[in-house]
């Protein structure tokens, strides 16, 4: 049993690869739906307290400002990344999301890649390449369960 945090940069295949550890029937928590966020775009903190004190068995995902916060409640934080041309490529052709679509946006995750995901790489204990097949990186997370 093991919290488990996927971070990463949008597009980086973080809710693919939760959606395939849910079907593999693990509890799974995309925070960037249902209300895990606040106005300001944290962490509602006392949710997620709430959720990591509930729960031994869980795998979140998501990118937010305070999450470190959390990384001593978390046995493993999973950093996925891929290049800046992988990351476009995905956010302008996904269907989930309409983030990352117009030039703004698309600059905005050049400029949090170059700028934030530093940061990711030095709270992370494991870093992987979101190009991997998803059935591998999800192999290579259950096996940190």
């Amino acid at each position: 049993m093991a919290r488990i945090l996927i971070t990463g940069m949008s597009g980086a295949g973080k809710t693919t690869v939760l959606d395939e550890l849910s079907r593999r029937g693990h509890h799974t928590v995309d925070t960037d739906y249902d209300g895990w966020k606040q106005a300001d775009g944290t962490w509602d903190e006392a949710k997620m307290s709430a959720l990591l004190t509930e729960h031994e068995d869980v795998v979140i995902s998501g990118t937010v400002e305070n999450q470190g916060h959390f990384y001593s409640r978390f046995e493993h934080v999973v950093l996925l990344t891929a290049p800046i041309e992988v990351l476009i490529d995905r956010v302008t052709n996904r269907t989930n999301s309409p983030y990352g679509r117009t030039t703004e946006q698309q600059t905005e995750i050049r400029r949090y890649t170059a700028e934030v995901e530093p940061l990711l790489r030095r709270g992370a204990s494991v870093e992987l390449d979101g190009r991997r097949p998803i059935t591998e990186l999800a192999d290579e997370i259950e096996n940190l369960l």
